[in-house]
C-alpha cells in the first residue's frame, strides 16, 4: 500500500507550525523581502523548480494563468528540474511548499503540490 503525500501550501510569511509542516519548502526563485532566514524555517530551496524568470515576466505581463500552467509545467519536466527530490521529500512524510505569494493555493506552489500528489 502506497502511502499518500502530505503536501501543504503556505505563505513563508506565517509563522512555522513544528510537526504539522514537515520538511519546509521554499519555492520562490527569489528570498521574500524582509524576511529572516532565521524566522522564516525553511528547510530546502530548491530554485530549479520555481518557475523561470522569462516565465513569471511573461505571466506579470498579462500572460494567461492556463497558458501559465501549461509552460511551467513543460519547464518541471525539463532535466534538471529536482522534482525527484521533492517527490522523495513527500513520500518520506508531510512537506510544505512555502511562497511570498498572497494567495498561494492560485499560485505555482498549486501547480507544484498537485505534480508532487500525482
Amino acid at each position: 500500500m502506497t502511502r499518500k503525500a502530505v503536501i501543504r501550501l503556505r505563505r513563508v510569511y506565517d509563522p512555522p507550525e513544528p510537526g504539522a509542516d514537515g520538511v519546509r519548502v521554499l519555492v520562490d526563485r527569489l528570498w521574500p523581502r524582509g524576511l529572516a532566514k532565521a524566522v522564516a524555517g525553511v528547510d530546502e530551496w530548491p530554485k530549479a523548480v520555481t518557475p523561470s524568470a522569462e516565465l513569471r515576466k511573461w505571466f506579470h505581463d498579462g500572460g494567461s494563468t492556463e497558458e501559465f500552467r501549461q509552460r511551467y509545467e513543460a519547464e518541471l519536466a525539463e532535466p534538471g528540474a529536482e522534482l525527484g527530490r521533492l517527490r522523495e521529500l513527500a513520500a518520506a512524510g508531510p512537506i510544505t511548499l512555502l511562497t511570498s505569494v498572497k494567495d498561494p493555493a492560485s499560485s505555482h506552489a498549486a501547480v507544484l503540490a498537485e505534480l508532487l500528489a500525482d
